[in-house]
Order: C-alpha cells, then sequence, then structure tokens
C-alpha cells in the first residue's frame, strides 16, 4: 500500500471505490500518468466530464488568465466570465433555453430544474422514470431509480414524486417502439390512475439513461411525453448531465431527437473538469421565479466559468467530428457483437455506448463478465467504466476529441480481454 493510500485512509470517508491505487500525477489528451511513469488511456473521462481530454490548452489558459483577475465572487459582484459563459450557452442549447441559474453539480442543476418547476407552475408532483439517475442529494436521489442502494437507508424520500417505466428494448425483449408504446401506455395509466395531470409540475428524464444502462429514449417515447405535456400544462425537464456537450453527437441529446426541453438541466462536460452545473429554461420561465427563492453560494464560480466558455469555443471544432468517429466505434463494436457471445446489446449515441455483457443464454446480465473486462483493460492500461443495475455494462465514453488510433486502441485491449474471458 503506497504512502499516499494509507493517509488517505485515515482522513477521506471510504465511499469512493477507485479504480487502482496507484495516485495520478499528471495528464494530457486521452492520458493519465501515474506516480510509476504509467500512461493510462482514460476512457472514463471522470465519468463523462473530460469531454476535451486532459489539459486542453484553450481551456487551460482560460483558467489561468481568470486566476489573474478573481476567482471567487459569491454573487456579490459582477464579473465577465459569468456573462460569457452564458452567452455562450444560449448559443448552443436547445432553441428558448435562453436564461440560465449556475450551480456547482448536476444533482444541484436537477434539484434547481423541479424546484423551479414546481414554483413557477404552482403544482408539486414530479414524474421521473425507472432506472434514471438524478444525482444523490436527498431531493436528487428520491428522482434517481438506477440502483436502489442509492435510496436504501434514506427514507422519508422527497413527497409527490411519481416513477413510470422507460423504455428499455433490449432487457424487454422488444424493439424500441414496442418499448416505447409499452412505457407510454404505463404513463397514462399513471396519470388516471395515480396522480391527476393538473397535479404535475414536470416529467423529469434523461434523453438516453446514464447510469442506469445507457438506453436512448428514442423519438417516439420522447415526442410522447412532450405531447403529454403540452396536452396538460406539464413542464419537460430534459436532463443532460451527461448527454450535454457534444457527447451524443449533437450539443445535446435533445437535438438529436428534435425535442425541445421546458428545462433544461446540464453539468458533467460543461467545464471538461472544473465544478459547474447550469439549468437553464426561456426568459418567460426563470423571470416568474421571484428573486431569492433560489441561491448558491460558490455556483457560478468565475474560473469555473472562465474554463465552461473556453470549453464551449473549443467544442464548436470537436463536436462536428464526433459522429464520424462514433461510426468507427460502433462498426467495430457490431462487429465484435457478431462474434462474441458475451455481448448482448450494443446501444447508445454519438460516443456514448453502452455494451451489455450477457451469460450464455443472451439475455441474463453478466456482471462477472464485466469485472474481469475491467481488471483484464486495467492491466493494459486503459480505463474503463460499467453502469446499469447489474453492473453488466461497459460504459463506452472516450474523450470526444480521441484520435481514432487511440479509439481503436481501447477496442482493441476490450476485444482481446473479451477472447480472454470466453477461451
Amino acid at each position: 500500500m503506497s504512502d499516499l493510500v494509507a493517509r488517505q485512509k485515515q482522513v477521506i470517508a471510504p465511499l469512493f471505490e477507485f479504480e487502482t491505487d496507484e495516485p495520478v500525477v499528471a495528464s494530457e489528451g486521452s492520458f493519465v500518468i501515474t506516480a510509476g511513469g504509467r500512461r493510462i488511456l482514460d476512457f472514463a473521462c471522470g465519468i463523462a466530464v473530460s469531454n476535451l481530454g486532459h489539459q486542453h490548452a484553450h481551456v487551460k489558459r482560460a483558467i489561468l488568465d481568470q486566476v489573474d483577475q478573481v476567482w471567487h465572487s459569491g454573487a456579490t459582484f459582477r464579473y465577465e466570465s459569468l456573462v460569457r459563459f452564458a452567452e455562450n450557452l444560449r448559443d448552443v442549447t436547445p432553441k428558448g433555453i435562453e436564461s440560465f441559474m449556475t450551480m456547482n453539480s448536476g444533482a444541484e442543476a436537477v434539484e434547481g430544474a423541479v424546484k423551479l418547476a414546481r414554483k413557477v407552475s404552482g403544482r408539486q408532483g414530479i414524474i421521473a422514470f425507472r432506472g434514471g439517475f438524478h444525482g444523490r442529494t436527498m431531493g436528487s436521489v428520491s428522482y434517481t431509480t438506477s440502483k436502489a442502494k442509492y435510496r436504501q437507508g434514506y427514507h422519508p424520500l422527497v413527497g409527490s414524486v411519481f416513477i413510470a417505466p422507460y423504455p428499455w428494448p433490449f432487457r424487454w425483449q422488444m424493439d424500441q417502439e414496442a418499448a416505447s408504446a409499452r412505457a407510454l401506455e404505463e404513463l397514462d395509466y399513471m396519470l388516471k390512475h395515480e396522480v391527476t395531470p393538473g397535479e404535475v409540475a414536470a416529467f423529469l428524464v434523461e434523453p438516453m439513461q446514464g447510469e442506469g444502462g445507457y438506453y436512448p429514449g428514442g423519438v417516439t417515447f420522447l415526442q410522447g411525453l412532450r405531447d403529454r405535456a403540452d396536452q396538460h400544462g406539464i413542464m419537460l425537464i430534459m436532463d443532460e448531465v451527461q448527454t450535454g456537450f457534444g457527447r451524443t453527437g449533437k450539443w445535446f441529446a435533445s437535438q438529436v431527437y428534435g425535442i425541445q426541453p421546458d428545462i433544461l438541466a446540464m453539468g458533467k462536460g460543461i467545464a471538461n473538469g472544473l465544478p459547474l452545473s447550469a439549468f437553464g429554461a426561456s426568459k418567460e420561465i426563470m423571470d416568474a421565479w421571484p428573486a431569492g427563492s433560489h441561491g448558491t453560494t460558490f455556483g457560478g464560480n468565475p474560473i469555473s466559468c472562465a474554463a465552461a466558455a473556453a470549453n464551449i469555443e473549443a467544442l464548436h471544432d470537436v463536436i462536428p467530428q464526433v459522429p464520424k468517429l462514433s461510426g468507427h466505434a460502433f462498426d467495430r463494436w457490431n462487429e465484435l457483437h457478431g462474434q462474441f457471445q458475451t455481448i448482448g446489446d450494443v446501444r447508445g449515441l454519438g460516443l456514448m455506448i453502452g455494451i451489455e455483457l450477457v451469460q450464455e443464454d443472451g439475455i441474463t446480465p453478466n456482471p462477472e463478465a464485466l469485472i474481469a473486462l475491467r481488471n483484464y483493460a486495467l492491466d493494459r492500461n486503459l480505463l474503463i467504466l460499467s453502469c446499469g443495475p447489474d453492473v453488466n455494462i461497459i460504459r463506452f465514453i472516450p474523450p470526444l476529441n480521441v484520435s481514432t488510433e487511440e479509439l481503436d486502441l481501447g477496442i482493441d485491449i476490450l476485444a482481446d480481454g473479451l477472447a480472454a474471458y470466453e477461451s
């Protein structure tokens, strides 16, 4: 055990599950470098945060420039980086998302979005969807159902929260359209039997589930939510904390599907690694929220905002390349799907790809295979993450500016690992 690990165990709560005990001392591009000199290909990206990889020059320059000016204000003074970030953000968010509130984390962005919907609508009911992950604070964990353990021991949770099914084609052994129809039918039953539409402030949904299993929502399901929201005066909150900032091939997954949210929650890739989140809506909705109804001390930190503004500027040149990289990755994973019986499904959008590992029957989750593959990859200097309630899905999330050679290197390592597992 290294001295750093021993020291950490004495002072840091044992809540984090680290991938390795080797300390990281440097990073560049798609790689992190350990104290022992290992160059590890980072396909975890800080849990889908470092969309531009590590030490991106334009973002780093903006951070250093801001450090020389001011690094904290606490909503007491006005400063340029906050406004520049919001202006840049307005240029890339879905039409009508034009006024923003800054926070620190994705969970806070979701909490703020829900508070906004409840306050402005005068309604209290929130309908979230099974398998969704929206954070771990007491409010956001009330909407989170990706794993029951995230809620275990914290009841009673926030009230007036209702959980409806989300379409899971592979798990239900249906195609996307049939799964969407089933999920929407169950939602209609909920609105008939459990909560009247007039009591519902918002639908809270990930357009593609993250922690819950990398299931894309699909046009039919999301348009069905939009139609029901319009019919009943319900707000549609899109949680794009993980899907935002180019991860799915466009700035936001709602743009991939052409579905307009009323409120948009953002985080993770927003500042390429610095702590920042935001939620946005139309000026009409935001201006209906009285001053003092919500607040933050550190949200919108000047350095984080400078990084986020620069991050958006840099992503303008990167996101157009994502569909080509995505197509290459899907071609390779679909080929491997045909070669290895351990792969049950390949799904996703852009460079947010889920590879579900299964047992010999082709459907039963295989978490043992996932553990073996993660260990195999890390031994060969590749870092990957998992997701799904059974922890059997590879969360394939390389940097958006990954080279084709690096992309192939990562897939080659995983292909070799699958071959070793099945041998």
